[in-house]
């Protein structure tokens, strides 16, 4: 289980039935007596809502406020039922409340997912009460949460990195993909100019041939008619 939520219940229950009456007016015992009736009931709606009630009458009710935040923290209010328990923590100068405001705020930071914090709160709360065996449990849960959650995490960074150093590879061999076929495009476009001009070339030659031979042929026909124009001609 995340916390021991069987002694929480019953250490709540014992603070609410002894920091209740001394030095309050009449009303706030009234309504501070209804909301340990309320709570005893498990009407914690009911019990938070006669705890708001003393406090507005006294704004200066540490017990009031720390009974306040363990009807918010029996409702799963857990962020707002650990401000409340800060509070009485701030307010109070008894050691005995300060030292349980502190574990039970430790305990609602665990509930709210805020596991260093909870930590520190249990020691704080272990310096004032070193007897506390339930805040030595805790503390020493949330240490190997807090262990487990760091091993997740560096297992976690080990994977991005191996995915990434993988991504980066398939990067770089496309890189090398992608070169080798722009290597291979240009020498198949040089390949491809040298064989134009080798065309260009023969063409050339070809054509220098056939004009050689059309003037081969001119000065053959022409020695042919200087040969038949002598043959003709009267000897005198």
């Amino acid at each position: 289980m995340l916390i021991s939520r069987n002694f929480i219940l019953t250490f709540l229950t014992a603070l609410l039935l002894i920091y209740t009456l001394p030095g309050y007016s009449q009303a706030e015992k009234k309504f501070i007596r209804q909301g340990n009736r309320e709570y005893e009931k498990s009407n914690y709606s009911g019990s938070e809502v006669s705890y708001r009630r003393a406090i507005d009458k006294n704004s200066e009710l540490p017990d009031a406020v720390f009974n306040a935040g363990d009807a918010l923290y029996r409702q799963d209010k857990f962020e707002d039922a650990g401000k409340e328990f800060a509070e009485t923590h701030e307010m109070s100068d008894d050691g005995k409340m300060k030292a349980a405001s502190l574990y039970n705020l430790g305990n609602s930071l665990l509930n709210s997912k805020k596991i260093k914090e909870s930590i520190d709160a249990y020691k704080r709360s272990l310096r004032l009460d070193p007897g506390n065996m339930e805040a030595k449990y805790n503390l020493a849960y949330a240490q190997d949460l807090l262990k487990q959650e760091q091993q997740k995490q560096q297992k976690q960074n080990r994977q991005e990195k191996q995915n990434q150093d993988q991504k980066d590879e398939q990067d770089n061999s496309n890189k090398d993909q992608t070169s080798k076929q722009q290597q291979q495009q240009q020498q198949q476009q040089k390949e491809q100019q040298q064989q134009e001009i080798s065309k260009e070339d023969a063409e050339r030659v070809l054509n220098a041939l056939a004009n050689d031979e059309k003037d081969i042929q001119e000065k053959v026909k022409l020695a042919k008619a200087l040969k038949e124009k002598t043959r003709t001609t009267k000897n005198w």
